[in-house]
């Protein structure tokens, strides 16, 4: 379900399947038949359980303080279907997406793709038109058999590996790491941040046997305490707006990222755009004490919750939860109670969405609450002087807040 997606389907008679069908048969013979735009870019492949985001916007910003001009396509849409390709750090218009629509029709792609195996073709049609120095591309889920897995990217990045989309990808780390390192190409390099060291192993075999340079975080890179980027290159961080541990990672998998792609990285601009870096929904602040944080497993709650011990030592906080029915509710919830004084559960509009009352009853902390209102009461009425977090579902946080 993609806001806004429908109606330019509706518009140019597109038709696409709104199921998850993992595999790339379709997509390369729909590229083959608009031209293969995808071999024209500059691509960047990321992958990983969390950070995906979060690392492509440092790459983002630190490209734009080099004079570079960037494309980004990500997932989920945050606010409707146009900030799901970006051009230069902005959610493409509405002309630009009746263009690639219309290329599509053209080439007679009605039927032949599931709803974001369309997107993916669109956006490799968008950055064709517009021809960015660098096409970020983020993969939707997995890696190996993800629509986004037919680009020949100058470097491929592995975020994080984490239990997540189980059903799809697998039942362990390894399955899942398998999946993920399917991003691995041929003699191209590869950096990864810290992974499970059983997901490192998964991942040291493929490019060994892909012939392919690997960046470990923490043995070839990293972010030093006192934010100092060490690599092959050495770059102090004087600050950074992205908050939390689990930040720094995240930009120092984009510096080393952007170095392996062949950048000649100065300084001065690697720090202004680091230190320029924001990201919808990650622990960001709405409201003075009101914060949202798009962390929806079991890994992403856990750096949650060390960010609020880093940036508010010893409070305790109030959350307010709401999830996806096809998420590990219980381990997710489980790893905010250390810092929980109260959860709040919420309804929202989402055919996947979680009821208030299955989270409340996944729930194992005794203040707790729910509420079937979505509206921005909940997050902005503050009933002390206690922080709030909003978290959960990147498809709750857009609907509070657009």
């Amino acid at each position: 379900m993609i806001p806004k997606f429908d109606e330019y389907k509706e518009r140019y008679e597109l038709y696409s399947d709104d199921a998850i069908k993992p595999g790339l048969e379709s997509i390369r013979a729909a590229l083959l038949k608009v031209g293969n735009p995808e071999k024209q870019l500059n691509v960047i492949h990321v992958a990983g359980t969390n950070g995906k985001g979060s690392t492509i916007a440092f790459m983002e910003s630190i490209l734009k303080e080099h004079g570079y001009s960037t494309g980004v396509f990500s997932s989920p849409a945050l606010v409707d279907v146009h900030d799901q390709i970006r051009l230069n750090g902005l959610p493409i218009n509405q002309e630009e997406m009746d263009k690639s629509f219309l290329q599509m029709k053209k080439a007679g792609l009605s039927g032949m793709l599931t709803d974001f195996e369309l997107l993916t073709v669109a956006a490799f049609l968008t950055f064709e038109r517009n021809a960015p120095d660098y096409a970020l591309i983020e993969c939707g889920m997995g890696g190996k058999l993800d629509s986004t897995n037919v680009v020949m990217p100058l470097v491929s990045v592995i975020t994080s590996i984490a239990l997540d989309h189980v059903g799809f990808l697998g039942e362990t780390i390894e399955e899942i790491t398998e999946q993920k390192a399917g991003i691995i190409k041929k003699n191209m390099p590869v950096v990864i941040g810290l992974l499970p060291e059983e997901a490192c192993t998964v991942i040291r075999k493929k490019t060994m046997e892909m012939n392919s340079e690997l960046s470990v975080y923490g043995e070839d890179f990293s972010m030093k305490p006192g934010e100092r980027f060490e690599g092959d290159i050495e770059v102090p961080i004087p600050t950074r707006k992205m908050k939390g541990p689990h930040q720094a990672i995240n930009a120092a998998i984009a510096i080393e990222a952007l170095w392996k792609a062949g950048m000649k990285l100065q300084e001065v601009a690697v720090a202004k755009g680091i230190a320029n870096t924001s990201l919808l929904y990650r622990f960001q602040e709405i409201e003075k004490g009101v914060f949202v944080d798009g962390a929806h497993n079991p890994a992403a709650a856990k750096m949650l919750a060390e960010t609020i011990r880093n940036e508010f030592p010893g409070e305790k906080v109030d959350f307010v939860i709401g999830m996806l029915k096809t998420k590990d509710i219980r381990r997710t919830l489980d790893e905010l109670i250390p810092v929980a004084e109260s959860f709040t559960f919420v309804d929202f509009d989402h055919p996947q969405a979680a009821s208030a009352e299955e989270l409340m009853e996944s729930c194992l902390y005794n203040i707790k609450r729910m509420t079937n209102l979505t509206n921005d009461t909940i997050i902005l009425s503050k009933e002390n002087n206690r922080k709030r977090i909003v978290a959960g579902s990147l498809y709750l946080l857009s609907r509070l807040l657009t």
